[in-house]
């Protein structure tokens, strides 16, 4: 769960640390108070695209931090130890993201930086927005089957499919480039395979070329080597007085043992290793050290390897891949039909264990079906709709797909009488919000996503429908983490935690605040009797008392 975040120069957020409880949080304030600040914090850490405009003017950055703690911090720490991030201590995720106007943005992952792809991935795990446009994806059949897997509890089959599916779909593209290959005639084969044996020739590994052309750009300037090496030959000889300077220092030694014996020992060691080097710059130009046949040889290769370069490529691994090209080609046309009857054979065993697990899919999605349509027409009724009709029908398909041979289509009737029909074909936006929350609640049973946030979930509805809204978003913080963002008194009022989100004139600017209210009583209720109307009316004020009072009691919220 979120325990704590801090957000600093995030749009008209000057800086505000928060800290958070378990259970059902709601955020009120004026339409147009900045109650998004606090969305958009939690839409950074969790990974979302980040622009400059975020950033509070007169500010170089923003800041959002946050620490969350998961009893069961399994998952966090096997995602983060696969990416060599520190593990959770105690559970504690640290998360910060700095979003500068003059550099790129940073991300630390329990103290170590990280970049944003992972936080995405990594957000995930610990949280799932839903906002108003939630409720337009229930059109979409793509989602719908989403749902329906989610409920179904299929991740691990679902991957297992889609593992064998991509397996199956390269083995027929494979098929499909080989029945487009060209066949070639005697001529053209005879021309591959002396290409081939052109780049064999020249050896072209990383090793022999480095060797190559270090010879030949020796070879190249073997005159200037013999001419250099010969001057520090002869040099060396004629200015070593070898025999003189030993005898000196002999002297040395008679007359001072102790001190000269030492040197002389050193000095003879000096004229060893003088002729050596001499010996060693002479073997440079011995006259054997390269034979005309050595060099013929090493100029004929390296004639050979800049053409290859010419034809195939600049560099070692150009010529690399078409030597490889060549090959596969040689290859293909020496055996088409076995590799194609290879090839036909490990593809229709991947599509017989396909059809196997779409069929597994299948059964467990249908079974699934019924569940989820029955929960959720149960819900249905307690958010108004007395006599709705709902229905997940399922259907296959010939061929198989990346999700299988499955499709499913929510259908829909929000009065007795009416036929079913699919979701975009008869409901509101207030029957799809209340359909999607239906949804959406009973999936949270299945769903392990801790912390799950609702931006005006409750749009689009009032009234007894509104309470209803707000009992089952309680509920499902019964085992989740819930944070809210409503204008519903009947919401807001059962809320465990309540923060609100104040927009003031400062100076010359604008500023965005929030503040806990839940500690002080007073607060909470002039704040309820805002939204029932008026904040200075007493009727409004009993009434935001009255939905407070009645929030406390033992039957406001059971699970369901």
């Amino acid at each position: 769960m979120l325990n704590y975040i801090r957000i600093e120069n995030l749009a008209l957020m000057n800086e505000v640390s928060l800290e958070f409880s378990p259970g059902f949080t709601v955020v009120t304030g004026e339409t147009g108070a900045g109650k998004s600040v606090l969305l958009g914090a939690l839409s950074l850490l969790s990974g979302a695209r980040a622009d400059k405009t975020v950033i509070r003017q007169a500010a170089q950055a923003c800041h959002v931090e946050a620490s969350l703690f998961f009893e069961a911090p399994c998952a966090i720490n096997k995602f983060l130890d696969s990416l060599g991030l520190p593990l959770c201590e105690d559970g504690t995720l640290l998360l910060k993201r700095i979003v500068a106007r003059d550099k790129g943005s940073r991300v630390h992952i329990n103290g170590a930086l990280a970049p944003v792809a992972v936080l995405q991935r990594l957000g995930e795990l610990w949280v799932d927005f839903h906002g108003p446009g939630e409720p337009q994806k229930l059109f979409h059949e793509k989602y719908q089957l989403a749902m329906l897997d989610l409920f179904a509890q299929v991740d691990e089959l679902l991957e297992e499919y889609q593992v064998h599916y991509r397996q199956w779909t390269d083995l027929l593209q494979q098929i499909e480039a080989i029945k487009n290959t060209d066949q070639l005639n005697e001529d053209e084969l005879a021309f591959v395979q002396s290409q081939i044996e052109a780049i064999e020739a020249v050896d072209p590994s990383v090793e022999s070329v480095t060797a190559l052309e270090s010879d030949f750009n020796r070879l190249s300037r073997l005159q200037e080597l013999s001419e250099a090496a010969g001057n520090l030959e002869a040099g060396l000889s004629s200015s070593m007085p070898f025999p003189e300077l030993i005898k000196k220092a002999q002297v040395l030694v008679e007359i001072d043992p102790s001190t000269a014996k030492p040197l002389e020992e050193r000095l003879h060691s000096l004229i060893v290793e003088l002729e050596d080097l001499a010996s060693e710059y002479g073997s440079l130009v011995q006259e054997d050290a390269w034979d005309q046949e050595a060099i013929q040889a090493t100029q004929t290769r390296m004639h050979a390897w800049l053409e290859i370069k010419r034809k195939y490529g600049p560099d070692i691994a150009s010529v690399l891949e078409r030597y490889k090209a060549l090959k596969q080609k040689v290859a293909l046309q020496t055996d088409l039909e076995g590799m194609l009857e290879n090839l036909n054979t490990q593809a229709q065993t991947e599509e017989k264990k396909l059809r196997s697990l779409a069929e597994n899919l299948h059964v467990r999605r249908v079974k699934a079906a019924k569940l989820l349509a029955r929960d959720s027409s149960k819900l249905l009724l307690s958010l108004g709709f007395k006599k709705a009709g709902l229905q997940i029908e399922m259907k296959t398909e010939p061929t198989l797909g990346p999700a299988g041979y499955s499709t499913c289509q929510f259908l829909f009737s929000p009065n007795k009488g009416q036929d079913l029909l699919p979701l975009n074909k008869i409901a509101s936006s207030g029957e799809t919000a209340r359909v999607m929350l239906a949804f959406k609640a009973v999936l949270a049973r299945a769903d392990n996503t801790p912390l799950l946030v609702f931006d005006e979930v409750d749009a689009n509805v009032g009234g007894e429908i509104g309470a209803v809204v707000g009992q089952e978003l309680a509920k499902l913080a019964i085992g989740h983490q819930v944070l809210c963002v409503t204008h519903l008194p009947q919401v807001a009022a059962l809320g465990k935690n309540h923060y609100v989100v104040t927009k003031d004139t400062v100076g010359k600017g604008t500023q965005v605040t929030i503040k806990a209210i839940d500690q002080n009583p007073q607060e909470r209720v002039t704040e309820i009797a805002r939204m029932l109307g008026d904040r200075e009316s007493a009727s409004a004020l009993s009434h935001a008392e009255e939905l407070l009072y009645k929030a406390t009691q033992p039957k406001a919220i059971t699970a369901s």
